[in-house]
Formats: C-alpha cells, structure tokens, sequence
C-alpha cells in the first residue's frame, strides 16, 4: 500500500525535476538557458558599437523613477544580433551617494548601478508583447538576477503583476517604449 504512495510521490519529483531543468531549454518566460546566452551576445553587441563598457557613448542624464534609478540616460538605435537587425534601447540606471546629473555627466562610470536593454527581436519571438527581448546587466556586463535567482534576460516577468513587461505594457502608444511613440507591432 505504501509502495504506491511512493511510486506516485517520486513520478511526481520527476516531472518536477524535469520542469525544473527546462528540457526544452527555455520552457520559462526568463532566465533560462537560451535566454541568458542571448544576452551575453548581445551584451557582445553592445560593447563592439560602444553603447556599453568602458567606451560607453552616453547621453545627457536626466532625472529618473524607480527601479531604473535616480538618475538615467538612454541611447537607442538598431543592432544586429545573431544575423537580426532590430531596435536596440539602452538605458543606464545611476545611483548612489551624491548622485546627482551634474555628478552623472562628470563621471558616469563612479555612479553606474545597472544597465537595461530592450532588443526588438526577431517577428514571432513574444508577439503579444511586440517581440521585445528585456534585460538587465550588472555593470560588468555579468546579468542580474531577482529575489528567486533568475537571471533577468528574456521575457522578463511575462505575465507577472510586476516587472520589465507589466510596467512597459502601459507605455503609451502600445509600443512598450515610454520615451517615445514609435507605432511598433
């Protein structure tokens, strides 16, 4: 009697398990696997056209909100990732003591806290979500994780209460971009 029990608790860690370890690579929204190794490219990317790294072009910071920071700039453009052309934003997050713009377009790199990127990939890749690949980076370039341990790289928080696609879902215009309207699909 207890021997069945135990067949159906173990069939159930191994379904668990195998979730867990996401068999299909990416099974998760974020995070996983294909995800983290896309950002590292395009972390790759980003650093080959210097919008990050120590040759960084920066903009004019400007007063910034939470969670980005007290203080931002943001650059975009087009990139090409992995053979895909699309639009790239990133915006660099500052903080810490004594930020402040003056102090930020003195000396970004003294008060750097995180990046954030958006890539537009591919058609197909979230389109209920404009196909918008999220991601945040320590300013190493290493990525940063949330509470859980997940790296934030992918579809960040898909469908969430909270997060990268939650918050960019009320943007105006229906593009997920607050900075502008751009008419994206």
């Amino acid at each position: 009697m207890h021997k069945g029990k135990y067949i159906g608790v173990s069939l159930a860690i191994v379904v668990l398990v195998a979730c867990a370890t996401n068999g299909s690579k990416d099974m998760a929204p974020f995070g996983g696997e294909d995800s983290v190794k896309y950002a590292g490219e395009l972390w790759s990317r980003l650093g080959k056209v210097n919008l990050v790294g120590a040759n960084a072009s920066v903009s004019k910071p400007y007063d910034g909100q939470h969670p980005h920071g007290a203080v931002l700039d943001t650059i975009e453009g087009t990139l090409k990732v992995k053979g895909h052309t699309g639009v790239v934003i990133v915006k660099r997050n500052y903080g810490g003591e004594g930020v402040s713009i003056a102090n930020v377009a003195n000396d970004p790199g003294a008060y750097l806290k995180a990046v954030t990127v958006m890539f537009k990939r591919e058609a197909g890749y979230d389109p209920e979500n404009k196909d918008w690949f999220w991601a945040k980076y320590k300013p190493d370039g290493s990525l940063d994780q949330n509470e859980a341990g997940m790296s934030l790289a992918g579809r960040v928080a898909k469908g969430k209460p909270k997060g990268c696609i939650a918050c960019h879902s009320n943007a105006p215009g229906g593009d997920m971009v607050f900075n502008n309207d751009r008419h994206a699909s």
